[in-house]
């Protein structure tokens, strides 16, 4: 499958020169799985698109003409990834906002990643960055084009058997993958990041702490050290296009047990919230 592309409606491949999200980062993106023509919590990546947009001060692109324009490239994919991308357009030289925003919009499909099945039941190696997250809480938990954080994290390891990474702020505290959101689970207890300084709130995210009630466990969102990661029973890393996969091990340490995110996992793929790897 060739990727599409749609740039302010228009099939194209290229962007003006003097696009802020070239420049300066300046913008937004969500990535979104598509399974059996089904756009998975669609509607969930288009409010945090919102939010993201109130944040950095983008003007709001109509929800509906998004959806269209999604709509119209995914007619005859079973599976596959959409990317949606909103800038804040074109501005010359100088970080100062231009008065008249007209904020680009560019919409990308691509074929779905191939990872391995066995990701999601019998987990994955990880590592512990060495890179730490800059804690900034007004960027924090929105999806900007600011990627270079984890450009440098990821670049920590090319060992094909490692499959994420876990990186943690400057304070030490434990924040995210480099692309996932992380979960740890102790007595019945779900625990995940305080996200109010660094990091993405992510979709599925989200979607385990509303639903961590309903599936048999307390929920709590803290500030988690290493220690406290380490000594916990099950770990688990959670995006919108791996759905979840168990952690085996960070390093040297070694997590035997996934029965409980199992069932967590199950749950999400029953309610059409992670795809169905």
């Amino acid at each position: 499958m060739a990727t599409r592309n749609l740039i302010n409606g228009k099939v194209c491949e290229q962007i003006e020169v003097f696009d802020r999200a070239l420049h300066y980062g300046d913008g937004l993106f969500e990535t979104i799985a598509i399974q059996n023509r089904k756009i998975l919590c669609f509607d969930e990546h288009l409010n945090r698109l919102e939010k993201g947009c109130e944040k950095i001060k983008i003007p709001i692109t109509d929800k509906t003409i998004i959806k269209n324009e999604v709509s119209s490239l995914i007619d005859s994919n079973d599976r596959a990834v959409v990317k949606i991308i909103i800038s804040r357009g074109q501005g010359g030289r100088g970080y100062k906002i231009p008065e008249d925003i007209e904020p680009t919009r560019i919409i990308s499909l691509f074929p779905w990643p191939n990872y391995s099945d066995k990701f999601s039941t019998s987990g994955i190696k990880t590592k512990l960055c060495n890179y730490r997250y800059t804690n900034n809480p007004v960027l924090a938990g929105i999806k900007h084009l600011n990627r270079l954080e984890q450009v440098l994290a990821r670049a920590e390891w090319n060992d094909k058997t490692i499959f994420e990474g876990i990186v943690m702020d400057s304070d030490n505290y434990v924040i995210e993958g480099t692309m996932s959101n992380i979960f740890c689970i102790l007595d019945k207890t779900l625990y995940t990041p305080d996200l109010s300084l660094c990091g993405i709130e992510g979709i599925v995210r989200e979607k385990i702490i509303n639903l961590a009630d309903k599936l048999g466990f307390k929920i709590e969102i803290k500030k988690i050290t290493l220690d406290f990661l380490l000594n916990a029973e099950e770990i688990f890393m959670c995006n919108s296009l791996i759905g979840i996969w168990p952690v085996n091990s960070i390093d040297k340490k070694v997590f035997l047990e996934h029965k409980e995110t199992q069932k967590i996992k199950n749950k999400l793929i029953e309610y059409n919230f992670i795809p169905k790897l």
